[in-house]
């Protein structure tokens, strides 16, 4: 029997976060926040899919059949609402790309990867075990260190600044991009686009730099 053409397949694009409105503005929800923007931009309305315990919305982008995913389990569990929906929709790892929020980055870069490991990323570490493998693309966005000794467990169940809402904005903006350029050119076009300081957007540059120079050395 032959295989599935994997290109034919859904793409499921998933992004982290926390379930609730408290926790809607996080850093650690800047993955909801994506998909969010992106639902937006193509007319795409979630709805709740019991199955896998995750908020879903389905259509075409770019020519190509989407699935769009905010599990509903908590970041730290995040792998069992993308094992199922994996499994359910027969999705392939190389046709699932995971957005998240990279504290290692700073405020306003994003990152694309082809595949890697969790990075010290709870929600991660989880969809790897589940789909028992670490090649499936991700795209990180900066989210900043945490000021002094201030616990990353912390910081990133905390809002972005007004003083960061700017570049926030732009670069959720820049990650909808990211993920439509995945979509339609596939990962090495997209890494190739966005995988820069600031992305492309000369805004969001100048967003960035004025942030960098308000911080404190």
């Amino acid at each position: 029997m032959p295989q599935r053409d994997p290109t034919q397949a859904p793409a499921l694009v998933v992004g982290l976060g926390n379930p609730g409105a408290g926790y809607a503005r996080h850093r650690h929800n800047v993955g909801f926040q994506v998909l969010d923007a992106l639902a937006r931009a193509h007319g795409l309305s979630f709805s709740r899919e019991k199955l896998a315990r995750t908020h879903t919305a389905q259509g075409r982008i770019g020519g190509r059949s989407v699935i769009l995913a905010k599990p509903q389990t908590f970041v730290n569990r995040s792998g069992q609402a993308v094992g199922r929906l994996a499994r359910w929709h027969k999705v392939p790892p190389q046709q699932i790309l995971v957005v998240y929020d990279e504290l290692d980055l700073p405020l306003g870069r994003l990152r694309l990867r082809p595949e890697g490991g969790a990075g010290g990323h709870n929600g991660m570490r989880s969809i790897i075990e589940a789909l028992g493998t670490q090649q499936f693309p991700r795209l990180r966005v900066g989210i900043d260190r945490p000021p002094g000794q201030m616990d990353p467990a912390d910081y990133v169940l905390h809002p972005f600044s007004k003083e960061e809402g700017e570049i926030v904005a732009l670069v959720i903006d820049q990650a909808v991009a990211a993920v439509e350029a995945w979509l339609e050119e596939g990962i090495v076009a997209a890494m190739d686009r966005f995988n820069r300081p600031w992305a492309q957007d000369p805004a969001l540059n100048e967003a960035g730099r004025a942030a960098g120079e308000g911080r404190p050395a």
